[in-house]
Formats: C-alpha cells, sequence, structure tokens
C-alpha cells in the first residue's frame, strides 16, 4: 500500500451508531449495533428504508437489552447478520433474503460461539465478534481484542452453513498501537484471496463498556499466509465499524466506511476510502 484518500462522501439521517454496511447495486444495507433494524439506503434517490429483524423492532435499545448486531455479510442473495456474542442475548444470527426484502429465519449461534471460544482460549469477558465474511466454503470471524486479554483473533469456519459439521482454525494477531493503546478489529471484508480489516483505538479494557477513540487503522490479511501484508492509519479521531467494496481496478480499491459514534444520534457519515495498491 502506497497511499490512500479518506473522504466524507455523504450523511444518512435516520441511522444511529452504524457498525456495518454493506454495498450492492447502488445501495447501502446498513446495521446498527443498537436497534434491531436493516435500512437500506437507495444512494440515487437518497431514500432510507426500514426492515424490522424482530417481531418489535426498535431504535436506541438499552444497552442490556440490545442484540448488539456488530457484523454483516452477503453471499449470492442473502444477507447473514451477527450479534457480537459479547453478552448471552448478543448470539443470533439473522438471515435476510435481498430479492423478497424480508427475514428468513433468526439462528441462535450459542453453541458454536462457546465452541470458539474454548477452542481459541477467549474467554467470555474477552469475546466480541465485529466483522464477518463468507465465500461459499468458509467463514471468516473476527473477534475484537477490545478485552484486557487483546484477543485480536480471526476464525476460520470451514463449513457452507453454520449448522452443518465444520472444522475450525484460529490465528491471533498483535495488531499497532496509537497512543500506546492497543487497535483491535471491528470489520473486515473479503477482496480476491485477501482479508482488509478495520481497526480502533479505543481506551477501554471491556468488550461492553466504551472509551475514548484514539484512531483508526486499516490492513490486509494474506489467506494464504494467514500473515499481515501491511497497516496504515487512517484517521486519528474516527471510530470505524463498517467497511465494504465500492469500486475496485487492478491498481486501486474503494472502501465505503460506517461510523459509530457511541451516541443515540440517529445520523450517520458513509465515508470513502481510496487505497491505491501497489
Amino acid at each position: 500500500m502506497e497511499k490512500f484518500t479518506l473522504e466524507i462522501l455523504f450523511h444518512i439521517i435516520g441511522i444511529g451508531a452504524a457498525s456495518g454496511l454493506i454495498y450492492k447495486d447502488n445501495s447501502l444495507y446498513i446495521i446498527s449495533d443498537n436497534s434491531n433494524f436493516l435500512y437500506e439506503y437507495q444512494m440515487d434517490s437518497h431514500d432510507l428504508k426500514r426492515h424490522a429483524l424482530s417481531s418489535n423492532p426498535a431504535e436506541n435499545i438499552l444497552k442490556k437489552d440490545k442484540p448488539d448486531f456488530e457484523a454483516i455479510t452477503l453471499f449470492q442473495d442473502t444477507l447473514y447478520i451477527f450479534g457480537s456474542g459479547s453478552t448471552a442475548n448478543r448470539n443470533k444470527m439473522i438471515e435476510f433474503d435481498l430479492a423478497q426484502k424480508k427475514k428468513i429465519v433468526t439462528n441462535d449461534l450459542s453453541n458454536l460461539y462457546e465452541v470458539m471460544q474454548n477452542f481459541a482460549s477467549i474467554k467470555p469477558e474477552d469475546f466480541n465478534i465485529e466483522g464477518i465474511m463468507h465465500d461459499g466454503e468458509n467463514w471468516y470471524f473476527l473477534n475484537r481484542g477490545n478485552g484486557i486479554a487483546n484477543k485480536n483473533t480471526l476464525l476460520s469456519v470451514h463449513a457452507k452453513k453454520l449448522d452443518q459439521e465444520f472444522s475450525l482454525l484460529a490465528n491471533d494477531y498483535k495488531l499497532p498501537k496509537i497512543k500506546g493503546v492497543r487497535t483491535s478489529f471491528t470489520d473486515a471484508v473479503l477482496v480476491d484471496n485477501a482479508i482488509y480489516f478495520l481497526a480502533t483505538a479505543e481506551n477501554s479494557q471491556s468488550t461492553y463498556d466504551d472509551g475514548e477513540v484514539l484512531g483508526s487503522i486499516i490492513g490486509r490479511i494474506n489467506l494464504e499466509t494467514m500473515k499481515i501484508d501491511f497497516t496504515k492509519k487512517i484517521s486519528p479521531t474516527n471510530k470505524f465499524e463498517g467497511l465494504t467494496v465500492y469500486a475496485k481496478t487492478e491498481h486501486q480499491i474503494q472502501f465505503l466506511l460506517c461510523e459509530d459514534k457511541d451516541s443515540d444520534v440517529l445520523e450517520s457519515a458513509i465515508y470513502k476510502l481510496t487505497v491505491d495498491l501497489k
């Protein structure tokens, strides 16, 4: 990576605490960590729709009650939306059909998350899934190491569906520090045979409580070697929590990012990050 540019593309009124996003067909599908709606934003018309993900949908849900949707991934015409697993009521995965524009099923991932914790030696209080990717054969889960143990872990699940038999691999990473605070994974996206990830430094040793934001980085993991190719600081102030591919050429990738301001204000800024490839 040689250079990058970061700019605000637009603001969306009506979405707060944005925690993940998917770009498809000039629309953004956005989740919030204190809401149980899926938001659909049409970039041409600026139209915003809300799709209920539960029988009693709400926004600005109390912290102790929220499903904490922190990860969203797309495969074919299905969106998969995941709770972080950081508390017992945050273990849901929702499948949402894009063709029908409706929720198909809600799955309980408590058993899978428990297996992951045991396999990767992650204590329950250090478990916090913030990024997930799926390529049809594998699921990649990123645990955010913002607990005391700093467990930034990539968990690779080899299975077409998460209710089938699977094999599991775990790789731990020591991410860079910003102002003396270790960064931790906040989202990621698959690009060819690599994972591009975001990580944020937040001055808190808790997967539950928020802290002072000290900045964010982008980096890349090579899926053949499972090693980090590069990391680069992209902001001294933003807590970026969502990453999706907007456009790609041989020499450049454009990503769209969303930011979680840890507030109850229903407004979200969407950023464009342009990365030049070597």
